[in-house]
């Protein structure tokens, strides 16, 4: 990445941490919290925004709306009832997982309210059934120390998760609805963060301490993060589902530079005396020009029944191709925008051109008929029904009106390489009225009570104990409680630490795991299941501790294996010490001239060759004290 100095520019993000919370049920009714293929019926939706209590109508419902699309669910038996499908009025908050978000506002010393309301918030993509997403306010306020500095908390929610989305197919969106209802807590920071690097930090620190309450749920997937990041001169925008914490620096650093971008971009048309007025949308059709260009995308365009039109973009040459992000240009923010407004599957620009199929003297043909300078203008194509066409075409001419303003306030989505995707504008103030199904909750001392009991305990308290209790190095305890698994350790040493050294179950997370993410694997797929598994076969004696690295290595690279799977691939059970004597010895038979010549200092040769056939099934330090032995002991005969 780039170097940006970040302060200097204004960066400010605020993080929302959203965690599925670890209950019997789901938030709103008796269904089991769990992801599960099974028998379904489908329900079939159209959803459409509705005015606030002032009278306002939000314009991301709005957008949505607009794009005409409707809703298909599955509906597991057994996951879903008539309540996730919106049949039956809601059934009261589930008192665990209140318990659970009491629990970690006490913990961040927030304000919590006598009383608990529900409230519905309008979200018309398809996500839920009703229209709405209900969401409680548990707690205000409150801070989290990172790195010596206090992160203000602004809200702590607890609201209910989404349907899973499962397929698009033209105006129908697809959906299940297992995971609708799963209940969820939600952290927002104040935008105080000031580098990505900091924002992951802050992530990490918010999930490990959602994670020490023992009540939510672990892997991909469970926990999602949002950004709400802007710069100076730039705008505040929204970023959607970073589900990976490592990508969070990437997400922050190419919003900054594509907001940079946008605004270098804004400089860039005023240079060239452009306005707003400059653009203008003059939609002309050029299938009889294009019909049969060599071209797959305009042919099959033509082929179904569509048309080919264009804009002339004037003095906008090499703009188009301006590049905003990695991979990413304002080319591609306008096809973003004309795919979801208007439903096109992508658009043609000049400055990606002779491309396609489209040869030059096709483009000259274009320029000539939309009365074009290829000098100084450029042009786009859109080729699709006409009245999805000439819609995009107008959403392109709008976008690039606002490029004249710099950077628009807009929600986006994150890519799995950390670029973003325009998503949605982002919603206003009316989004959000009272829920009149569900009662207000008393938050009695009984309640507070509960919370205590599952509120983590302070770092430093767990610091001394890790140190004293289990006899960690006090630099090992501290990078321990840096980890967003510290849960899991503490629980694996305290299971195991009578057959396995706590600095070996340490080590694995915070040495070997660091370790593999340095060599570029992907760790997140590492579950705390194969964690735990490989600790037990550690504690029975089924593997040495040496092993771990290479069967996670070889998860990581094959996430299809179990560990037991792992372990036959690679031929690491372990071996007995009379097993690794007799390889040593095969060893030094084969090498005794250089054992008789150098004496001693054979002895690494002899500890390396067995070491390449004894790694990870017996503990290294002993293959190093047999070799060792017997080589004294041929020295010995030797001199005799």
């Amino acid at each position: 990445m780039s170097k940006i100095d970040y302060k200097a520019i204004g960066l400010k993000v605020g993080l929302e941490i959203h965690q599925q919370i670890e209950s019997s049920h789901k938030l709103f009714c008796n269904c089991p919290p769990d992801l599960i293929e099974e028998e379904h019926v489908v329900l079939v939706r159209r959803l459409r925004p509705t005015r606030s209590e002032v009278g306002d109508v939000d314009p991301a419902a709005l957008f949505e709306w607009r794009r005409g699309r409707y809703y298909e669910y599955e509906s597991p038996l057994n996951t879903s009832c008539l309540v996730e499908a919106d049949e039956e009025p809601p059934h009261p908050l589930n008192r665990e997982a209140l318990v659970v978000a009491l629990a970690v506002a006490r913990s961040l010393g927030s304000y919590i309210p006598d009383e608990i309301y529900v409230m519905r918030k309008i979200v018309i993509d398809g996500s839920n059934t009703s229209g709405f997403q209900r969401t409680a306010l548990v707690a205000i306020g409150g801070a989290i120390e990172v790195n010596g500095k206090i992160i203000p908390i602004e809200t702590i929610c607890l609201e209910e998760d989404a349907a899973r989305k499962i397929g698009e197919e033209g105006l129908k969106v697809k959906y299940r609805l297992d995971r609708l209802g799963i209940p969820l807590i939600e952290l927002a920071t104040a935008p105080v963060i000031e580098s990505p690097e900091e924002a992951r930090e802050v992530a990490l620190a918010i999930g490990r301490l959602l994670r020490l309450t023992g009540r939510v749920k672990r892997g991909l997937g469970t926990i999602r993060q949002d950004l709400n990041i802007s710069i100076a001169g730039g705008a505040k925008t929204e970023i959607k589902g970073v589900q990976r914490l490592e990508l969070i620096p990437k997400v922050v650093h190419y919003e900054v530079l594509r907001q940079l971008r946008l605004i270098e971009l804004r400089r860039e048309l005023l240079k060239r005396d452009l306005s707003k007025d400059s653009i203008t949308y003059n939609p002309v059709d050029l299938t009889s020009k294009l019909a049969r260009s060599s071209s797959k995308i305009l042919r099959r365009a033509v082929e179904s029944g569509g048309v080919i039109l264009g804009i002339k973009i004037p003095k906008m040459k090499g703009l188009l191709g301006f590049e905003l992000m990695p991979g990413r240009r304002f080319g591609t923010e306008l096809a973003d925008y004309a795919r979801f407004w208007a439903g096109v599957s992508g658009i043609i620009h000049s400055d990606e051109l002779p491309g396609y199929g489209i040869t030059g003297e096709e483009v000259n043909v274009v320029y000539e008929t939309l009365n074009a300078d290829p000098s100084i203008d450029a042009f786009i194509i859109v080729a699709d029904i006409r009245e999805k066409a000439l819609k995009a075409l107008s959403t392109i001419v709008d976008r690039i009106r606002v490029a004249f303003d710099g950077v628009p306030e807009e929600t986006r989505a994150a890519n799995e390489d950390g670029t973003t995707r325009y998503m949605r504008p982002r919603p206003g103030a009316a989004r959000m009225y009272p829920e009149t199904d569900i009662p207000p909750v008393k938050v009695t001392d009984e309640l507070i009570s509960e919370a205590d009991k599952i509120k983590p305990e302070p770092l430093n308290v767990k610091l001394e104990r890790l140190i004293s209790k289990y006899g960690l190095s006090r630099e090992l305890a501290l990078e321990v409680l840096m980890d967003i698994r510290l849960d899991l350790i503490e629980s694996l040493i305290e299971k195991y630490h009578e057959r396995v050294q706590p600095s070996i179950i340490a080590s694995i997370f915070v040495v070997t795991l660091r370790g593999l993410r340095g060599k570029g694997l992907d760790i997140e797929i590492i579950t705390d299941k194969h964690l735990e598994e490989i600790v037990s076969y550690i504690a029975e004696g089924l593997i040495a501790k040496e092993a771990s690295e290479l069967i996670l290595e070889e998860i990581a690279k094959n996430p299809q294996l179990t560990v037991r799977e792992a372990i036959e691939k690679l031929g690491l059970r372990a071996v007995s010490e009379a097993e690794a004597e007799a390889v040593i010895d095969e060893i030094i038979r084969e090498y005794i001239e250089e054992v008789k010549k150098r004496g001693l200092k054979a002895t690494s040769l002899i500890i390396g060759k067995a070491m390449g056939k004894l790694r990870g099934k017996i503990d290294g330090r002993r293959v190093a004290e047999i070799a060792r032995e017997k080589i004294e002991k041929i020295i010995g005969e030797h001199k005799t």
